[in-house]
């Protein structure tokens, strides 16, 4: 296999676009034999992207928080619509970076001729699942599951763990759920295949966060990459193959210092397209939820394309929402063409674990997108019904946490113990096929159970149980 260099330092260290863009899958799945000999119809990154539309942890998704939990107007943003649309952006994202590295590399365009559009696919399908391991109540839930496995309640399950173990739930992250999703099989329910079975590529793409809970202080640059973790130790043996295969670059780069690796560059993409979208999108929410004032934000928006005061254009709105979304959109698609540029003109330092900052930092109306942040923030996160909600959110989680650990461990099982674990799913409890599970597994089966709940389903289930409602028939 050829390994394309992009400049002098031949001897460098560097990730190759070959690798990087591996169509195996995880695990190795047996080829089907058709009847036809007709080339298949979709890539194996459009079938990614199809492989997680069709999951039903994606389709939860439509009931799960993206900024207002439990909305009551279709005005705003779900995980569902916010994921869409982020994979939208990140296709034209990669089909434009990967254009712009075919235009300007004529060796790379001979040995990947269709490069823009495996870019646009393996982002779009990182992008659709980026949020599919969030719990509910948005990143409040990711607080709340954390701040229980903290508290004096958690104690006598956690004492049970390891440093790294406890990390992973005192520092619960849904990017590391996401990674089990799309990886993992139930022992329960196993048909012989590991979660969705994407691509080394998409799963690469994926992970923001290639590294541990726990590493190292002094290995650690302070990079977009290191803020957060990428995986639970159940799912370590999966990461390091993903990265093997892929030929991602160790970090410190020439050391192995336990699943601490450089991103696949695509990841930046990935990044970029969910920053965008929740950005300006959760703004255009807090406009027609009427908690910003529109003249404030249409404003903002103008003078972030441009645009002067009193420009008028050939189009006549009917009201001020109509202009939002076109300004709104006109903004998108300027910010991914200079975005695209940012990438090109990176690819080099990315391959070699140069460059570790989020393309949307170096854009040039960066401050005003902080200022944008800055609003929603405080008027729409820190709105009252938000801010109870999310208060409620943690006495649910907290709840259905601390009953279902002590119906697993309580050694003196009792009448009530036996009732609730028989209202798991049987994938989610350590018997039959996975009755050797340890301390550990058993509790990350029970935070896939509560984190794979939407708002609704986790409040029902809170108040059922809690016996503050009971359930109405079937």
């Amino acid at each position: 296999m050829m390994h394309l260099q992009t400049d002098s330092s031949a001897d460098a260290p560097t990730m190759s676009w070959e690798r990087l863009l591996s169509r195996r899958r995880y695990p190795e799945q047996p080829q089907l034999h058709l009847v036809t000999d007709a080339p298949p119809v979709r890539g194996a990154f459009v079938a990614d992207y199809d492989r997680v539309v069709f999951s039903s942890a994606f389709r939860r998704l439509q009931r799960k928080t993206q900024v207002m939990p439990l909305p009551e107007t279709d005005f705003v943003h779900t995980r569902l619509t916010h994921s869409l649309e982020t994979a939208c952006v990140g296709r034209s994202l990669g089909r434009l970076g990967g254009r712009l590295l075919l235009e300007e590399n004529a060796a790379l365009a001979a040995v990947l001729p269709h490069l823009d559009a495996d870019f646009g696919d393996i982002v779009a399908a990182a992008c659709l699942a980026h949020d599919i391991g969030n719990p509910p109540f948005g990143h409040s839930g990711e607080d709340a599951i954390s701040a229980y496995f903290r508290s004096a309640a958690a104690e006598p399950f956690v004492r049970m763990l390891n440093a790294s173990q406890r990390a992973d739930l005192q520092q619960f992250e849904g990017n590391a759920a996401g990674f089990r999703v799309l990886t993992h099989t139930y022992a329960a329910h196993s048909s012989g295949s590991a979660g969705l079975g994407l691509t080394y590529a998409t799963l690469g793409a994926f992970t923001k966060y290639p590294r541990p809970s726990v590493v190292e202080e002094a290995s650690l640059t302070r990079g977009t990459s290191e803020k957060k973790y990428g995986y639970f130790q159940t799912e370590a043996p999966r990461f390091l193959e993903v990265a093997r295969e892929l030929g991602l670059l160790s970090k410190p780069i020439g050391t192995d210092i336990g699943g601490f690796y450089h991103r696949h560059p695509l990841a930046f993409l990935v990044e970029a397209a969910d920053d965008l979208c929740y950005r300006i999108i959760d703004f255009e929410d807090g406009l027609k939820l009427g908690l910003i004032p529109c003249e404030t934000g249409l404003a903002l928006l103008r003078d972030m394309l441009g645009d002067a005061p009193g420009r008028r254009g050939s189009v006549e709105w009917r009201d001020w929402r109509e202009e939002l979304g076109y300004l709104r959109a006109r903004l998108i698609n300027r910010l991914v063409q200079q975005t695209a540029r940012l990438f090109a003109d990176r690819a080099d330092d990315l391959l070699r674990g140069r460059a570790d900052e989020p393309l949307v930092q170096q854009l040039d109306c960066w401050e005003q997108l902080q200022h944008v942040h800055r609003l929603t923030v405080e008027h729409l996160y820190r709105s009252r019904p938000v801010l109870e909600i999310e208060a409620a959110g943690f006495e649910v989680l907290a709840g259905l946490l601390d009953a279902f650990l002590h119906a697993t461990f309580d050694p003196h099982t009792g009448p009530r113990s036996r009732k609730l674990l028989h209202l798991l799913p049987e994938q989610f409890r350590a018997e039959g096929p996975q009755q050797a599970a340890t301390a550990y597994e058993q509790i990350i089966l029970l935070t896939d159970y509560i984190g794979g709940l939407t708002d609704q389903n986790a409040l029902s289930l809170f108040r059922t149980i809690r016996g503050i409602d009971l359930p109405k028939g079937f």
